[in-house]
């Protein structure tokens, strides 16, 4: 870290500030769109009965819909309901022209296979970003629907002029949904990547080297300042519940802040931006399918 640094303290990567900006940024960008082309982006929910935070998802998406000026539509659908339903009833969706994006809320009921259902959805409408085609395209490094989680985390490093080209990144987790996205995200801005999980012997040493730090895995306090390089980037994808209602990140915020350049909070860290990325995924696809 330097002088200026020690001095000022690291910098607080603000994810709500940011995700203000994009959503009048999408406003006037989907305000074109429909100019243009005579329709609006309308992104629908597929929601199966029997998780709570679902309902509490699904309203923040419509929410966010509305302040840009998105179409949402919400199907809800009973817990006991059969796989092949399921997807009779997203190909459904995949053949109606006015629907640019789904996403199927997870997790599902247990009797439900979730990499079924997600091979289901129309690769063009898969706004998640979660479809093989979608993933295997951004291995590659060929045009794609990113993971909302860690394509925000990426627009946070941008937005704040944090350069990842040439550094030692340290990706802790190795979800489909984050960990493997954002390593490979992080992998073709020319980083250094290591991708380290619950196996991996000597976290704190391996971390101990890394300039930049991403932590994914949902365990609260995992990563403290003692295991961090003087002068990291963390981002913090993590959102725990801890016993007295507090919402915390995977890593010791506390102990963090002694030793790092910049920091992502938790809560108002890349949460903020992660659905902008979805919205901005929506836009992307309902782009792609005006033919």
């Amino acid at each position: 870290m330097n002088e200026q640094n020690e001095l000022s303290g690291p910098r607080i990567l603000d994810g709500r500030s940011l995700a203000a900006t994009l959503r009048e940024e999408l406003r006037s960008e989907v305000a074109r769109f429909q100019v243009h082309y005579g329709t609006v982006p309308r992104l629908d929910v597929v929601q199966v009965a029997g998780d709570a935070a679902s309902d509490w998802y699904a309203r923040a998406i419509r929410r966010a819909c509305q302040q840009v000026g998105m179409t949402f539509e919400l199907t809800q659908l009973p817990g006991d309901i059969g796989q092949q339903v399921l997807i009779e009833r997203l190909a459904t969706l995949n053949a109606r022209p006015e629907t640019h994006g789904i996403i199927v809320q997870m997790p599902l009921p247990k009797h439900l296979d979730p990499d079924v259902v997600i091979a289901a959805l129309d690769p063009r409408k898969d706004v998640d970003g979660l479809h093989p085609l979608n993933l295997g395209r951004l291995a590659q490094g060929l045009p794609a629907l990113v993971p909302n989680t860690p394509a925000g985390g990426m627009e946070l490093l941008r937005h704040y002029d944090i350069s990842v080209a040439g550094k030692q990144a340290v990706v802790v987790g190795r979800s489909n949904v984050v960990g493997k996205p954002m390593a490979l995200l992080l992998l073709h801005e020319h980083a250094t990547v290591t991708i380290a999980h619950s196996r991996t012997p000597n976290l704190a040493e391996v971390l101990g080297t890394a300039d930049i730090v991403v932590v994914a895995v949902g365990r609260p306090g995992l990563v403290t300042g003692a295991m961090l390089k003087r002068g990291a980037v963390v981002v913090d994808f993590g959102i725990n519940e801890v016993a007295d209602g507090e919402v915390v990140g995977d890593v010791d915020y506390a102990s963090a802040l002694e030793v790092v350049a910049a920091i992502t909070p938790v809560p108002g860290g890349t949460g903020p931006v992660t659905n902008m990325m979805l919205l901005r995924n929506v836009l992307t696809a309902a782009k792609a399918q005006q033919v």
